[in-house]
Parts: C-alpha cells; sequence; structure tokens
C-alpha cells in the first residue's frame, strides 16, 4: 500500500524542474537512430531489450531482505522487481547511478537497477529497462567496505587485504574496469579510498589488531603514515578530498600529504562510522564511551572539521545505530534516532535545529546483522525503513513533509540507491 499526501512537494517541483531542460533539448536532437539507441559504452553493461526512454531521470531504490532484493521507484515507492537470492546481502551504491554492488559470498556482484543516463554532450537521454543480477563478480573472500569517490569505487577484501579500485563508468566490466590493485602487507577488516590524484588512502593491520592508516602516491611509495588509530574503522570523504578515518579514541584527517590525529575527549571515545559531504568541511561520525559495554547505544554524535582538525560532540535526545547516519543535500548532519525522529544538526553551528517524527520508537537489535530502520539520502529526500511495519518513507529534508510512504510485503534491512544518472 502506497500512501501520499496531497498538498505539493518540494520534490516533485524539483523533479520537473530537472526534466524540464532535458524534453526540450530532447526534442532538439530527436530523429536520429543513434540517438533513439541505449547505448552501453557508458555503463559497461550491455542494453536490455525491454529498455524504454523516459523523459528524465528515473531514481530506483534497492532494498535487501531475507531472501532477495527488492527494485523501487524512488519516486512512487511500487515495486519495480524482485530478486529471489539466498544469504545475507548487503548493498552500495557503485557510482555511476545505475549499478549496485551486491556483497555476497561469493565477492561484490554488480546489479544492474535499470536505469541510467546517456549524455550527448550539452544534454542526456534516460533510459529505464528491468533490473537484474550480472554474472560480473569481482572475487572476495570477505567481501568489505566499498567507497565511491572521484569517478572509481575501491572494493576491500577483508580475507585478503586486497583493494580493487573500478572505473565508475565501467564498473560492469569485469577485469576491463580495473584500473588498479594493492594488497594491504596483511589481511584485515579494512577500507580505501583513492583521490582524485590518483592517492591511496589504505588502512593497516592484522585480523587481530589494526592501527595503521597509509597514504600511498600513484606508484604504491609511501607519503605519509601514522599507527595511532586504533580499532581502524570507517571512512568519509569531505569538502576539498580531505579524507577522515575512524579510531577507538578519535579519528585521522588525511590532507594533501600529512596525517593528522585528532583525538577524542574521553580515552575510548570511538568514530567507527562516519557520513561526509562534499558541500562540508565537517564530517559527522557516532561516537562511544564505554569500552565494555556489548552493544553501546549511544546517545552523542561526532563532529569533526577537517580545517581546524578539531572535535565536538552534539547531546542527540535518542541514541541511534550505525545506519543511522547521512548527509542531506546542503551538508545537513543527519541521524536517525530510537525515538523514531529524523534529528537535523547544523554542522557549522554543533546544534541540533530540528527533530522530525517519522515512525515509532524502536529499539536496536542485538546483532549487526538484523534489521533496523535504515536512512539513506538520494537528492533532497531522506528515505527511511521501518522493518516494525515493514514500510518505507520518503521525507523532503527542507521541509520535514513524509511525502510519500508505502508498505512492502517483506521486512525491510539494507538500503541503497541509484540515482538514474551519474552525478559529476
Amino acid at each position: 500500500m502506497t500512501q501520499t499526501h496531497t498538498r505539493p512537494r518540494l520534490r516533485d517541483a524539483t523533479r520537473a524542474a530537472a526534466a524540464a531542460l532535458p524534453l526540450l533539448l530532447l526534442a532538439a536532437c530527436a530523429g536520429t537512430a543513434e540517438d533513439a539507441t541505449p547505448a552501453s559504452t557508458a555503463t559497461g553493461s550491455t542494453p536490455s531489450s525491454d529498455a524504454a526512454e523516459a523523459a528524465t531521470y528515473q531514481p530506483r531504490l534497492v532494498v535487501t531482505y531475507d531472501g532477495g532484493l527488492l527494485v523501487l521507484d524512488a519516486d512512487t515507492l511500487e515495486t519495480v522487481d524482485r530478486i529471489e537470492k539466498d544469504g545475507f546481502l548487503r548493498v552500495n551504491p557503485a557510482g555511476d547511478g545505475r549499478h549496485v554492488m551486491v556483497s555476497t559470498d561469493a565477492g561484490f556482484q554488480v546489479l544492474d537497477a535499470g536505469t541510467w543516463a546517456e549524455e550527448h554532450g550539452d544534454h542526456a537521454h534516460y533510459w529505464t529497462a528491468d533490473p537484474a543480477l550480472t554474472d560480473v563478480t569481482y572475487a572476495a573472500e570477505k567481501p568489505g567496505h566499498v567507497v565511491v569517490h572521484d569517478d572509481r569505487v575501491a572494493l576491500f577484501d577483508d580475507g585478503t587485504g586486497e583493494v580493487t579500485v573500478l572505473d565508475v563508468h565501467d564498473v560492469a566490466g569485469g577485469e576491463d574496469a580495473v584500473t588498479r590493485t594493492y594488497t594491504t602487507p596483511s589481511p584485515h577488516h579494512g577500507v580505501a579510498v583513492l583521490r582524485g590524484d590518483d592517492a591511496l588512502v589504505v588502512s593497516d593491520g592484522t585480523e587481530e589488531e589494526r592501527s595503521g592508516v597509509r597514504l600511498l602516491d600513484a606508484d604504491d611509495a609511501e607519503v605519509a603514515a601514522t599507527d595511532a588509530c586504533p580499532g581502524v574503522h570507517g571512512e568519509a570523504v569531505a569538502a576539498d578530498e580531505v579524507v577522515v578515518v575512524g579510531c577507538q579514541d578519535g579519528l585521522v584527517v588525511v590532507g594533501e600529504d600529512t596525517i593528522t590525529k585528532v583525538a577524542s575527549p574521553d580515552a575510548y571515545g570511538r568514530i567507527g562510522n562516519q557520513a561526509g559531504s562534499e558541500e562540508s568541511a565537517v564530517v559527522l561520525g557516532d561516537y562511544k564511551s564505554d569500552p565494555d559495554a556489548e552493544l553501546e547505544r549511544p546517545t552523542r554524535v561526532s563532529l569533526v572539521d577537517t580545517r581546524t582538525a578539531s572535535l565536538r560532540l552534539v547531546d542527540l535526545p535518542a541514541s541511534y545505530t550505525f545506519r543511522s547516519l547521512g548527509r542531506g543535500h546542503d551538508g545537513e548532519a543527519l541521524v536517525l534516532g530510537t525515538d523514531g525522529s529524523l534529528h537535523v544538526i547544523d554542522p557549522e553551528a554543533g546544534t541540533l535545529t530540528r527533530s522530525i517524527p517519522l515512525i515509532d520508537a524502536w529499539t536496536e537489535p542485538d546483532e549487526w546483522q538484523e534489521p533496523r530502520p535504515t536512512l539513506h539520502v538520494l537528492d533532497r529526500t531522506a528515505y527511511v525503513t521501518d522493518p516494525a511495519t515493514n514500510r518505507v518513507l520518503a521525507v523532503d529534508v527542507a521541509t520535514g513533509e513524509v511525502w510519500r510512504s508505502a508498505e512492502l510485503d517483506v521486512t525491510p534491512n539494507e538500503l541503497t540507491s541509484a540515482a538514474g544518472r551519474h552525478a559529476h
């Protein structure tokens, strides 16, 4: 069941404005056989025989559940397709607006979400097709973090320590898409980011302990390094390509050729999950301060200013989980609380500006794999899942309006999107 509100929505206005220019340009270049046929050069996928042209981009959501994947229309929240697949599945954007990386027992399998754009100089054509799991899988013993940045996507295999970097314009191209590989000295639960200058930020450690962060140049020569980051976990990219990596006593800020430690105010102050924005020099992170807790339910988040390498904490009216952090279109810091509200924080002022009630209060499950409400932001909309009612909600971040909600016939777990266009 899909529910909508009748008053005008900012989302509708935004989509209409985005559609207006492409419609005019489509008319201007219509009439050629080449323009009327979906090409595959920008996506690395063979065009589907069922491809249909659309007036504007058609974003889609990808939801995992126990038994497979649901692909939803991001505007209507209607189910586009259901793909059955066993196992615990994880999903991440692949960076091209069309594909999604699905972590499986075999590695990183490429899902074609069936929505994409083809650019023709000063305009674009938009296409949709049936979603499908491709036969392209980047093998990994333990598929871990997937990080998209600057037209590259870095895959980290926790089982081997191997980093595989792909060109996002060809993520379904298999070996042809691989632009760089690197293997850490020892396997560990790690992370890697490739910057626009081809410098690689990569974690270092072992299966028992990890505390290193390295900055390598294009030839894998070490530019800077630190071993002062115990419990390395998570990353984010802020404005000006500054990369941060989390530690159990703060985090490190990786600049052009330096690595700077930012210490937590507590001896144990773990920042293990971060959310960055190119619109902001401030990175949002979680914050846990009880080293003895089996499952800490934190009520503070961290804000790290990468310009000054300084950290401040913000108190929230409720706890949250690792799937609760996001950033708005304009850099707003967003946290989905266990009180059922979306909390909006001004990252520069470090203040909670408002709380938007969305769903009933909930409790974080004991196991991290179990479904819990999840936040995912696409354009100006925050999408929120509610496993207790099997719903997905679309929230206008600027106004706080829930402009659409839908009830699913499965219990949603992880959530990501394919924007239907490539973000520049």
